[in-house]
């Protein structure tokens, strides 16, 4: 069965951006582009009203994923492009649409005034309980915004694509988060950035390492080889795609969210296991979901 791209769609400014930004996405796997419009049925008491019956409900729910069909036919000609209506809690719809695509799409508001996302309880579900990778996209997101600036200072999607950046937990990689992150860079032509921030150990503190420099720069030239050693195999998978690495001190949502004011796209992971208070996204996804300037791809794995 040949897997599309999703993208969850409610009319909203977010949900139009992520809708455009998923079109995108679809050309560049060569994969149809799927638009999914959840409705959850209102009480029967007010469907019985007259501005809310039947026909009025399902001339809404329609004309939204048509419309939008039908404007991005326009501008992507060629993409393969359906609809579909589902009536349901959307959490858990969208948790299943994910599960049958290559990648969902959500929109996400953005903060008035401040970079990052405002990411809903929805969103957050779907993040926390998809199998597939979840992609969530700000209001206002552009083409361009993907993009470097021309000599004139100026975004175009004419010039080349800003850089893809991963964060990587080199205590336990895994390979699904990474070759995500190296697969993008490689359909985008552009470069991959890795940001593997670090703390020190706690008994760390015991010796100083706060305050001695010698020490810190021996645990980064640790953790630094450490790093080149898990990417070396991937460099060789994907000789075409030019990498840099940070291992920075200090948090590591922090450093992501500096990192994701220069990129096109922002690959986080987010681990399967069930904790005994049930699913987590984790302090590192879950930083970045919410101020990261840039689209943000959450890839869950073991």
């Amino acid at each position: 069965m040949t897997r599309t791209v999703a993208v969850g769609l409610d009319g909203s400014p977010e949900s139009r951006a992520a809708a455009e930004w998923a079109a995108r996405e679809a050309e560049l796997l060569e994969q149809p582009l799927k638009l999914l419009h959840v409705w959850e049925p209102v009480p029967t008491p007010m469907a019985q009203a007259p501005l809310l019956g039947p026909e009025t409900q399902q001339h809404w729910t329609e004309q939204i994923p048509r419309e939008a069909a039908e404007g991005l036919r326009l501008r992507h000609p060629g993409l393969d492009v359906s609809t579909e209506q589902v009536s349901g809690r959307p959490a858990d719809v969208l948790v299943g649409a994910a599960n049958d695509a290559e990648l969902l799409v959500l929109g996400s508001r953005a903060l008035g005034g401040i970079g990052g996302f405002m990411v809903g309880s929805v969103g957050l579900s779907v993040v926390a309980h998809a199998e597939r990778p979840v992609v969530l996209v700000r209001a206002g997101e552009q083409a361009a915004d993907e993009h470097e600036a021309d000599p004139v200072g100026i975004p175009s999607a004419a010039t080349p694509f800003r850089p893809v950046v991963l964060g990587l937990d080199i205590t336990s990689p895994d390979d699904d988060l990474i070759a995500f992150a190296f697969a993008a860079a490689a359909r985008r032509g552009t470069s991959l950035r890795v940001v593997h921030g670090w703390n020190p150990p706690y008994y760390c503190d015991t010796y100083g390492v706060t305050t001695d420099l010698g020490l810190r720069e021996e645990l980064a030239r640790q953790e630094s080889t450490a790093l080149t050693e898990v990417l070396r195999p991937w460099r060789e998978k994907f000789p075409a795609v030019d990498v840099s690495e940070q291992s920075p001190y200090g948090t590591p949502g922090a450093h992501l969210v500096d990192a994701s004011s220069e990129a096109c796209l922002v690959v986080v992971g987010r681990r399967t296991r069930r904790g005994p208070l049930g699913t987590r996204i984790g302090s590192v996804t879950h930083t970045v979901l919410h101020h990261s300037t840039a689209p943000v791809a959450v890839v869950p794995h073991d």
